[in-house]
């Protein structure tokens, strides 16, 4: 028997809690009633995120259905990842509510699609980074987000926010970079707040040279012309070296800035030819040990600009190549 128009979703919502009906199957009812009378669509959602706003009126039980009905509805695309944006109101995290109600409905979702797909759908509405706002302020920290959700068996769930929180915490720390550089900040400044913010973040040295490196080259407004580009970029550099130098004590650390950058010198093709001076000033420098470079020239350098580059540095890398060997030759004389 066909439903009738007048009877509204909010209804429906409700009666679907207290019915002796699967929570799984009303998510088809919703479906044929929203296609039949298409001007139901566009309020479905609206009436969703009211109903969340009010879950501390309903049981137990009837949240974990409606959880489950609702991560079915994110699932097949009835509704969008917008409609969690009412757990987040204040009354409900405050009592816990918010959270419990998440793993129900995140276990239901996930248990449809794949996590891929789920964080597709909180990115589309920039959801994504918004997930510690289930816990109250005390409580929004990585650390507690993680064992919340793992312990309720949702570790992809959980890995995924800590992966969020990491991009989110390098932009963040590459913006406020650039803005210190900027600003002219002494770098003694730059490198203590560096090292707060690596510590805070969990960040390696690998992964951070790469954003270090990223906010010098974007600090500065580059000379569109090929033969002045050079000297601009190594007079710029050879101020931040200490900086960079601060941050490439691992072999592992120097050979990620290398590779960052020939990506780009290759990507930025004015400075296509400044590579091997970049190079050869933090060899100067003692932000490149020679170990590094050669270690790029053999086997490690990325394939873009390869022959280029690799040509640029052929000199300098023979030149290396004999340093070294006069080097061991004098310490077995000395032997």
């Amino acid at each position: 028997m066909l439903l009738a128009p007048s009877l509204t979703t909010a209804g429906m919502q409700r009666h679907c809690l207290t019915s002796w009906w699967p929570a799984e199957c009303w998510p088809q009812v919703f479906n044929k009633l929203i296609r039949r009378y298409k001007y139901l669509e566009k309020g479905f959602e609206e009436e969703i995120k009211k109903l969340l706003l009010f879950l501390k009126g309903f049981t137990e039980s009837e949240r974990n259905k409606l959880a489950m009905l609702t991560g079915i509805l994110l699932a097949n695309g009835s509704i969008s990842a917008s409609i969690l944006n009412s757990l987040f109101n204040e009354n409900l995290v405050k009592e816990g509510v918010s959270a419990a109600f998440a793993v129900k409905l995140f276990k239901s979702w996930i248990n449809e699609k794949d996590i891929n797909s789920v964080a597709g759908s909180l990115r589309k509405v920039g959801m994504d980074n918004r997930l510690m706002e289930l816990f109250p302020a005390n409580k929004r920290s990585c650390e507690h987000f993680s064992k919340y959700f793992t312990d309720a068996g949702l570790k992809e769930l959980s890995d995924f926010a800590r992966n969020q929180q990491s991009i989110g915490a390098r932009k963040e720390l590459q913006k406020e970079l650039q803005e210190m550089m900027a600003h002219g900040d002494p770098l003694k400044e730059i490198i203590t707040f560096t090292r707060e913010e690596m510590k805070k973040a969990s960040l390696s040295e690998q992964a951070l040279i790469g954003i270090i490196w990223t906010s010098v080259m974007s600090s500065v407004e580059w000379n569109k012309k090929e033969e002045l580009v050079t000297e601009q970029a190594i007079k710029h550099l050879k101020q931040y070296s200490p900086l960079l130098k601060s941050f490439t004590s691992q072999g592992l650390s120097e050979l990620s800035l290398l590779l960052k950058i020939q990506e780009y010198c290759y990507d930025n093709i004015h400075f296509m030819k400044a590579f091997q001076k970049i190079v050869v000033l933090l060899y100067k420098a003692d932000v490149l040990s020679e170990e590094a470079i050669l270690k790029w020239y053999t086997e490690a350098h990325l394939a873009k600009g390869k022959s280029v580059f690799l040509e640029q540095m052929k000199k300098f890398v023979e030149w290396l190549k004999n340093a070294e060997e006069e080097s061991e030759s004098e310490e077995e004389e000395a032997d």
